[in-house]
Parts: structure tokens; sequence; C-alpha cells
């Protein structure tokens, strides 16, 4: 028999000819012919009793004829979905005999596969999901020789999957098409019946679902109205009681959580300096019975302790929250002008608000009129009370002043607070180190202790002293820190106090002063370069180091007696006077109120042109240097010249200072850093100050210019900032710079034939 069947598709159990359109039917269904040759299905062949079906209908082409697609290439991933459900006897609910649940039923084209599947309820009590696995189902007995298939599945039938009967009552649009496209007519979707277990329960229970507790979205609500806070103004009126005074209050209500932060104004400017908390942000509760007892605000209440005591035990909470309370708190919709606040007993009024709250309550609530209330009567207006200083217990003598006072202040253990903002703008920044430095002796009795060398440091950062030794050789006394930093107070006063001392500042740090230290006294008598240049850049700040101020003091002094100091100190060869000179007529003259310092300034403001010898030339550092890189073992020029040109890509043959010290570092020569910078110092230089770096490889090599080794030398004492501080001071002083500073000349005008100014100049 041949059937042509151009429409029909695959079907399991089918050959499906992808070039003519043939199909060849090799299964059970038989088939009718209806209007113009379309096939109908009719009836299902009965399956015979010993085996498999017997009657077959053969194509009208020959099987390897025609191309054949398998069905897991020709149907991948097309499934029949049908909406089914099937009833569940329930013994042991009186008033409801079974319960209907839903499923829905697959069936894949692919394989002629079934399976079973039931969406999950939420609190549903049942095991719920896959009920039916994927496989091929078979019919029940007595035709559990076959499977089901396609044709099997319709809407309104009912099927049997081991033992248990569902009915289907819809199918979703693929599966209807599907369907009607092989000649399958599908009913109407039917009803899904009702279910009396869950009628049963929505009538015991209200509600099908049951309610759980309801929770806030409160980062939902947090993200809504983050930074807004309303603010109101308002008053405490607490007069009637003793020391009691008119209280004005800011509140601030954040939108963010509900809660409310209560500041007290201490004036009518609302300032952040003006103001101080009167309430911490939280959450005001609107009846206040007292303080809660122990426990009272635990989230959970423990009924039992079953074992033995609390480790190891177990606990038995109380799922229903028997005895606790429900606490309303204040919300947005409990405060506006002229209301009322029970604030843990205490009445506060709202009086006003800010633009922002009014424009807040008009576009929500709908509030036009939030107009200000007066205030009532301050008693107290105008009266001043003084505050006393708070006066802390004396000083007992262990650890810092600081310390001590701050464990007073709180209970709780803090360290003292430290001047930020003075740290941040002196701490140290790059080189600059706000750090001064003075070189001093120690004055003692002990004829021993007078020769020897102390460096004190002074910290601008937090006013804190620290004193180094520098051992002398053959003194008996090594290199090491002689005192710890930290404050010294000066001397003279009350220790046992409850005032904080008063401790040396970088006023009390000069050259020529005197300073007690533990118990020792130390005589400041030189410095180092960046502690002068400090000095005179900040003049505002030290006396001794302003120039004006100065000579103001030496203008004043000398202005009744000048003719005879110009006299007595005029130079007759050049125009300079040698700095021992000047300063001991200007001691003579000032008295004790002349310091080393002042001179110093003097001689660093008005120096003449005399060249200063440096402790070591040009031959004693390169012989030094030399030395130290045959004790290094360092002879690989080659490789510095290399490291040189690389720096150098024009090859102009100069490099700046700062280019040339990174280089000596980087080829690792054995040399200190001291050393280093005193090789730069004596280096060629051109116009610009750059340095020529093929004198620098002269300089380290060892084959130009041979020189004797040396006896080897402390580098970091005889090259420090201590040994060549010396030679930062003039020793010979301009005198006509000096005299014009000083600005005295109109005292020569009533003198006949006395030009002395302009004799000096010629």
């Amino acid at each position: 028999m041949a059937l042509r069947c151009p429409d029909l598709p695959f079907l399991p159990g089918y050959t499906f000819n992808s070039m003519l359109g043939r199909t060849k039917f090799n299964m059970d269904p038989k088939f009718d012919f209806i209007g113009d040759g379309v096939p109908a299905l009719v009836e299902k062949v009965k399956p015979n009793m010993f085996g498999p079906l017997s009657d077959k209908y053969p194509s009208l082409y020959p099987r390897g004829e025609v191309l054949e697609l398998p069905s897991w290439i020709a149907f991948d991933k097309q499934i029949l979905c049908f909406d089914a459900f099937f009833k569940e006897t329930l013994q042991e609910v009186r008033g409801a005999p079974y319960a209907v649940r839903r499923v829905k039923i697959y069936f894949f084209l692919e394989d002629g596969t079934i399976q079973v599947t039931e969406p999950k309820v939420e609190n549903s009590g049942i095991a719920q999901g896959t009920l039916i696995c994927r496989h091929r189902i078979r019919f029940p007995p007595p035709m559990d020789d076959n499977f089901h298939e396609m044709i099997d599945l319709n809407i309104g039938k009912e099927v049997e999957f081991y033992g248990r009967v569902f009915k289907i009552t819809n199918c979703d649009r693929f599966t209807r098409n599907f369907l009607n496209r092989c000649g399958i007519a599908v009913p109407d979707s039917l009803n899904m019946p009702g279910d009396p277990y869950l009628e049963l329960r929505i009538q015991e229970t209200g509600t099908g679902k049951k309610k759980g507790k309801k929770k806030e979205d409160a980062l939902g609500k947090f993200l809504a109205n983050d930074r807004k806070v309303l603010r109101f103004y308002g008053y405490w009126d607490d007069q009637e009681t003793v020391f009691g005074y008119l209280h004005r209050l800011e509140i601030l209500y954040y939108l963010a959580d509900d809660t409310i932060e209560i500041r007290e104004v201490s004036s009518e400017s609302c300032t952040k300096t003006t103001t101080f908390i009167f309430l911490h942000r939280d959450k005001i509760p609107k009846t206040y019975n007292g303080l809660p007892n122990p426990g009272a605000n635990c989230t959970s209440t423990v009924l039992n302790v079953l074992g033995p005591g609390l480790q190891g035990g177990r606990f038995i909470k109380d799922p229903l929250s028997c005895g606790v309370e429900v606490t309303e708190y204040y919300c947005e919709k409990d405060l506006f002008i002229g209301s009322v606040i029970n604030c843990y007993g205490r009445k506060l009024v709202l009086s006003d608000c800010d633009p922002y709250t009014r424009e807040y309550y008009r576009s929500k609530y709908g509030l036009n009129s939030l107009d200000a209330i007066a205030l009532p009567e301050d008693r107290h207006a105008g009266v001043t009370v003084e505050q006393k200083e708070r006066e802390l217990p004396p000083w007992n003598g262990y650890g810092s002043f600081e310390d001590s006072a701050q464990n007073c202040i709180t209970v709780e253990p803090k360290p003292p607070h430290r001047d930020f903002k003075k740290f941040l703008n002196l701490d140290r920044i790059g080189l600059d180190s706000h750090i001064l430095r003075f070189e001093a002796k120690m004055i003692s009795k002990i004829p021993e202790n007078c020769t020897r060398q102390f460096v004190i440091s002074y910290y601008l950062a937090d006013d804190t002293i620290a004193v180094f030794e520098h051992g002398v050789r053959n003194s008996g006394f090594d290199t090491k820190q002689f005192f710890a930093r930290r404050a010294v107070a000066l001397p003279g006063q009350e220790v046992f106090t409850s005032k904080p001392p008063i401790t040396y500042t970088s006023q009390d740090m000069y050259v020529g002063a005197t300073l007690i230290i533990n118990s020792f006294k130390f005589q400041l008598i030189n410095s180092d370069e960046y502690a002068f240049r400090y000095m005179e850049i900040n003049e505002h700040q030290y006396p001794k180091a302003n120039i004006k101020v100065i000579m103001g003091k030496i203008r004043e002094k000398l202005r009744p007696t000048y003719k005879d100091f110009v006299a007595e100190n005029m130079p007759k060869e050049k125009a300079s006077i040698p700095y021992y000179t000047l300063r001991e007529k200007l001691i003579g003259i000032l008295g004790d109120d002349f310091t080393e310092h002042e001179m110093i300034t003097i001689s660093r403001a008005f120096p003449a042109d005399v060249s200063t010898e440096e402790k070591y030339n040009r031959l004693e550092i390169r012989a030094i240097t030399l030395t130290e890189l045959k004790r290094g073992l360092w002879d690989d020029v080659s490789r510095l010249r290399e490291y040189f040109l690389m720096r150098d890509p024009d090859k102009v043959g100069v490099l700046p200072k700062q280019e040339c010290y990174v280089v000596i570092r980087a080829c690792r020569l054995p040399l200190e850093k001291e050393l280093v910078e005193k090789i730069l110092e004596v280096i060629q230089k051109d116009d610009q100050s750059n340095l020529y770096y093929e004198d620098i490889l002269n300089f380290v090599n060892r084959d130009v210019c041979k020189l004797p080794d040396v006896a080897p030398v402390n580098i970091k004492h005889e090259l420090s900032c201590i040994k060549v501080i010396e030679y930062h001071v003039s020793k010979m002083i301009d005198w006509c710079a000096f005299n014009k500073f000083l600005d005295l000349e109109d005292t020569f005008k009533d003198t006949r034939g006395n030009n002395t100014i302009l004799k000096l100049k010629q």
C-alpha cells in the first residue's frame, strides 16, 4: 500500500524521508483516507499476545533508496508539554477526601521518552519536583509490551503511569500546532477542578498561605532617603527646677532609619561651634516608664535550659514571644510645629523648622501652614555664668604630664592628643626635616664633662628634644644617645602641680643659650646650616635671627656714641672688620642683651668677600676616595662610563648633580654618602652648574694621576655638618654694608669737615 503524506512529520517508530517527503509506517496505527487521499488515524492495532506486532505497512519505496535522518537530529530539543492533574486520596483529613495535584507531562520527540514533574508550591508540605524521571513508559497490563506514544497524549484524555491516572487539561502553543500538523485534532483546554483540601485550609486559616512576620525593607528605605534630614527647632523649659534654664534645641530627624538626634544650641546662631549633643542619634519611644530591666531588650526569650549548665546545654526559645511589649517610636508623622515630644521624661516642644522640612511636608502631606511659634520668656536671659577651668589632681611624677592628665579626664586609657595641624605642617617633607640641630657642650664642675661633645636636636613637629653624644677618641665616653626624645620642662617650676609644665620652645633654641636637661646644663655653641637658614626664613618667629630687630636694637644703643664707635673701629686698609673685633665691641655696648646667635646673623647678613678655605681640598678628597675604593676592591670604571653614557643620550658630556649621584649609587661604589656629596662638590661644573662626568671618571680612576694611600679616617664624622659648620660663618664683616644698614649718618651733619663715610669709601 502506498500512502502519500507530504505534511506528516516524523513520529517515533516511523522513518522520515527528507528528499521525497514520503513516510513508511511500520508500527501499529491504522490509517484511513478521507478527502483527496489524506490519511486519518482511525484505530490502534491490538498487539499479539506472544510477540511484537505482525501487521506491517510497507512503504512505496524500498529502504535505502532515499536519505534518512535519525530522530535525534530531526527532533532535537523539541518537547510536547501538557498540563495535567491527578487526585491523591486523603484518608486522615476530615472534609477533604482527596487533594488535586497539578503536574506537567513532557514528551520528548527525539526518543519518545516521558517525564512528569510537579511544580513546587511554597509551604505545601509535599515532596514536589520530578515525580517520574525521563524514560519510555509502558502501558499497564495486559498491554505492557507497548509504550506510550505521542498519539496517546491529548487534551481530555486520561493516561495511567505506574498506577496513577493523569487527566490532561491543557497544552502549550507549540504542542497544539505540532499535533495539528500531524493531523491530530486538539480539543479546547479544560478547567482545572477545585481542590477540596486547599478550600478547607482557606476556611480554617483565612488564607492558603502562612503569614510570616512582616519585615521592613530597611535597605530600600536607606537607599531612597539617605542624606535626607528634617530639621526642627524647639525648646525644653526647665526653669521650674533648681538651676534649670530654657534649653534651645535643634532636632534632626533622619529619614533613612527614623532616628532622632538632638543638639542644644548655646546661641541663636546655630553652628557646630555653638552646639553640643543633647541626645545621641537613636529612636525615641513614645512612652517612657523608666529604664528597662536587664534582658528586657533581648530579641529572644529562653524558656528553659537542658543539659549540665550553660556550656554544652540546649536552649529552648519562645517562638510565640510571650510577654514581649511592642514599643512605638516617633516617626515623621508625629513631628510638626507645636507638637510635644516625650524625650525620656522631658517635654520637648517643636517651635520652628527649616525651609527643606517645610517643602517636604507640603509636597508629601499637603501641609502649607507651618508657622513658627514663639518661645517662652527666658528668665535667665543676660545672666552670664563664669566657667571655671577644670582642675586636675596634682601630677605624681610618673610618666609624662600629658599621659597622666589624660587618665584623669577619661576612665578608659587613651593616648594624649597631639597637635595634628602642627604635625602636618612641621613634619619631614622631603629634604626639609624641620629639625634644628645645635652643637653643645656640657657646663659642669667635673673637668672631664666639659670636654664632651653633644648634638642637641629640636623637633619642630612636637616640640621635643633629643641629645646625642659624640665620643672623642681616648676620652672615655662613647658615641651614644644621651637623652631620649621628649619634651623638656623649663627649670625652676613646681613639679607636683595640676597645671601643665612650661617646656622649651623653638624660640629658646639659639647659639649661646643655656639649657638644663635632666639636671645637666648645656650651652649651645654652634648650629648647622639648616637651622640658621630656617630661622632666617621664619624671622618673624625667631628674633635672634631677624636682622631688622637686631640692627634696630644696635641702632638705639649706638645713636648717642656712634661717632666714637666709628672712629674706634673704622678699618684702615680694607672695607671689612674682623668678626671677633666687632663682636667684642657690640658686647661691650649691649652687654648681656647681645647673644652669639645675633652676632652670627650679622656676619651672615654682611659677609665680606673673603674666600674661606675648606677642611679638605680636591686632592685630599680624591686621595680618601681612591683609598676607600681600594679597600672595597672596586675597579669597574668601564661600567661606570656605560651608565653615564646611558644617562646622556645627546653626548653633551654634562649631567645634573642629582643624575650623577644616582649613577654613582646605582653602580654600588663602596663610598659613604657624605663622601659622594663631597666628590660632587669638587667636580668641575659648567655655567648651569651641571657636572662633567668625564672628570668624575678620572677622579675615581687610580691609573690617572696616581696618589698615595692615606690613613683611614672617620668619614661620617670628618665630613659631617658638625665639622664643617665653622666654615659657614664669615670671619670678616663688610663694614660699609653694616653702617649703611644702621642708617646713622645724620649724626655727622652737625660736625664740620668730618666726613668719615666719604673718606672710607675713597
